[in-house]
């Protein structure tokens, strides 16, 4: 199935390694120009290397913290100056840190809104000019299964990616009338550093998926499959959609 991704421009947040990589990797090889950022320069340059091996199209990778208002505006800058506009915006940050809601203060919620749900609206607000100019233009945002299903111990998380989920439902409304989509998608447990480091490594992983119907934690690429189908053409007609790529996890019935 041809994705119809050739030559579109998308930005990949927190790409340079984890989920938000797999997602360059697979758009990169539908054709699509990649911009990724991280804040850690070695690994992001080795990121942008193996991208650059698997896809027809260009990628660029910008040292940038998107918590900072001056990081999103680099990305956004960065990406204007190379190619002239994003197709293609997916949110994506790494996560707060974990705990019960007594050890978290006045500074880690602010922190967590910084990271989570400011560095949506502040990348959003950087491509919806030109997506609005070309009508035609994808957002997703990567949130969480807690977002339908809280769990224990990311109280930050579960706050501030649930917000990020009212944002797209309502963008969805707004925006449909200028040819652009906006859903959300909800990963489980895949095996990225992340959740490692939740478990205290892969060892633990038997310690989740007891809860997991198809029995196993998700390959980061399986994740991004939706994530750039979601992007493509054929997804056209999808928007407003919460979509989780769980393994089952989930057990409510929306």
């Amino acid at each position: 199935m041809d994705l119809g991704l050739t030559d579109k421009v998308a930005i990949i947040g927190a790409s340079s390694q984890g989920l938000g990589k797999a997602c360059a990797m697979a758009m990169a090889r539908e054709g699509a120009n990649v911009v990724i950022c991280g804040r850690t320069d070695d690994v992001l340059t080795a990121a942008h290397d193996e991208i650059e091996e698997v896809g027809p199209g260009e990628c660029i990778a910008v040292q940038a913290d998107l918590c900072d208002p001056h990081g999103q505006r680099a990305v956004i800058d960065s990406t204007i100056a190379e190619f002239g506009h994003a197709d293609i915006l997916v949110t994506n940050t790494g996560g707060p840190p974990t705990g019960p809601f007594d050890d978290h203060h006045t500074d880690d919620w602010d922190a967590a809104y910084r990271l989570i749900l400011a560095s949506a609206v502040g990348m959003i607000n950087g491509v919806l000019p030109g997506m609005k100019k070309n009508r035609w233009g994808r957002i997703i945002a990567i949130t969480s299964q807690a977002v339908k299903q809280p769990v224990d111990r990311l109280i930050l998380s579960n706050t501030m990616r649930a917000g990020v989920t009212g944002l797209i439902r309502s963008l969805a409304n707004e925006l449909g009338p200028h040819a652009i989509t906006a859903n959300s998608v909800l990963p489980g447990y895949h095996d990225t550093a992340r959740l490692q480091a939740l478990l205290g490594g892969a060892e633990n992983y038997d310690s989740v998926t007891g809860d997991i119907p198809l029995g196993r934690v998700g390959d980061p690429a399986e994740f991004a499959d939706m994530v750039t189908f979601l992007a493509s053409e054929r997804a056209r007609y999808i928007t407003g959609q919460a979509i989780a790529v769980d393994g089952g996890w989930i057990k409510g019935l929306l």
